[in-house]
């Protein structure tokens, strides 16, 4: 018990070292430079340096929580805005990306625990070490040093003992063992303040929570808006293809049948001709039928799952597909069906424009997130943007609080990641 007292009192004394050195250097240096590059945001030099010191800054802070977690067990949240799926480039993507982190209060929160964590922050974590210091400290003075010490210049002081003779030095060596026995029951909570201090700043306020809460309605508001558009936008591409295509074809059908039944005595021959067109149109609105179901919801997708659907897919496609799935189980239908689309429009994106002579799809599940990706060896230049069909894709997508991400320099490659959140069964 007493070993192990004195070895995690140690270990918090070398933490806290640690801690005094990098919450004096990082701190610090990290607090200036975020100053002066926020103050040079008026001259433009700030727009592309202030996203750069801030991420470093975020970097330091999610460094220190995961310190606080392992060392204390201090649960500190992370409550940075996530970032968009996508953003403009160039000069206005530095200006926007500037804009955002300047925007969110955990970027003024982090500045603000810095200014701390170099002052308060640093008496707290300096203390552990010392009370082990003071141990060594004392009993160096006790065993000689403090008498050359003293010649050189009348004496150490050792906390409030003035050492100038033997017997003040080991009252110092005395105080020092005081010391060190008060750090073996005060480190652990010395290092577990400085962490609790921290997490007064780091960690997500009520009004952050609030606000986070307020941007999420917003967000389900423009999804459902989403849906509803799709849903209706569906309903009437199927209502369009019935009309124009099965529809049609069963209609002329029924007339050539009412004819071949006014002729069929005087004329089998017509007869005869008029029944195998009305054959042949009752095949092809069967397969219009067939593909219009399969555009529904394809059979494949509903028997075997998103795998072998999207196996399917790249079977009919006249590029080569290579495809790569690993799925341990199966999503809710919805997210299946909408994963299952996503990929089709890719594919079918890459055949038409990218002009592809090789597609790779990935498909798998981690962390509760089924994850898309598809690259193709085209000439690249796609983009989310107003109008195109990956702009709509990745609305049908937010309705499953689904992000979808595009990398597609021109030249190629071209790689479109799709991730929906989500649990297999």
């Amino acid at each position: 018990m007493k070993t192990s007292r004195v070895r995690e009192s140690l270990l918090a004394g070398a933490r806290g070292l640690y801690l005094t050195v990098i919450s004096l250097a990082g701190s610090i240096t990290l607090f200036v430079l975020s100053v002066v590059s926020i103050a040079l945001i008026p001259l433009g030099i700030g727009v592309f340096t202030t996203p750069v010191v801030l991420t470093a800054v975020r970097k330091y802070a999610t460094l220190h929580r995961l310190h606080a977690g392992e060392w204390a067990d201090v649960r500190i949240p992370v409550p940075y805005r996530q970032e968009p799926a996508r953003s403009a480039r160039g000069v206005a993507g530095q200006v926007e990306r500037c804009t955002r982190m300047l925007k969110d209060p955990a970027t003024w929160r982090d500045l603000e625990w810095l200014l701390v964590n170099m002052t308060f922050g640093v008496v707290l974590a300096v203390l552990p070490p010392a009370l082990i210091l003071y141990l060594a400290y004392g009993w160096v003075l006790a065993c000689g040093v403090w008498k050359p010490i003293y010649d050189a210049g009348g004496g150490e002081w050792f906390a409030f003992i003035h050492v100038t003779s033997q017997a003040t030095a080991f009252a110092a060596a005395a105080l020092g063992t005081a010391f060190f026995v008060l750090g073996l029951f005060v480190n652990r909570p010395l290092l577990r303040a400085h962490f609790q201090l921290s997490r007064t700043l780091l960690a997500p306020t009520a009004t952050m929570r609030e606000r986070e809460l307020a941007l999420r309605v917003d967000r389900l508001e423009e999804t459902r808006h989403d849906a509803v558009d799709s849903s209706a936008a569906e309903l009437r591409r199927i209502e369009r293809d019935l009309h124009d295509g099965a529809q049609a074809r069963l209609v002329a059908m029924g007339m050539d049948l009412g004819t071949i039944e006014a002729i069929v005595e005087r004329d089998p021959a017509k007869a005869k001709e008029m029944i195998a067109r009305a054959r042949q149109n009752s095949g092809e609105a069967l397969t219009e039928l067939r593909d219009l179901v399969r555009g529904i919801h394809p059979p494949v997708l509903a028997e075997r799952g998103l795998g072998d659907a999207v196996r399917a897919l790249a079977l009919r496609l006249p590029v080569a597909t290579d495809v790569d799935v690993d799925l341990p189980g199966r999503a809710e239908a919805p997210v299946e069906s909408a994963a299952y689309f996503a990929v089709s429009e890719v594919l079918t994106n890459a055949v038409k424009y990218a002009q592809a002579d090789r597609i790779w799809v990935d498909v798998h599940h981690a962390d509760g997130m089924l994850r898309v990706a598809v690259t193709d060896n085209g000439k690249g230049g796609a983009s989310i943007g107003s109008g195109s069909g990956l702009s709509g894709l990745e609305r049908r997508l937010g309705t499953f609080d689904g992000i979808l991400a595009v990398s597609s320099p021109v030249g190629g490659p071209t790689m479109v990641t799709m991730e929906i959140p989500c649990e297999l069964s």
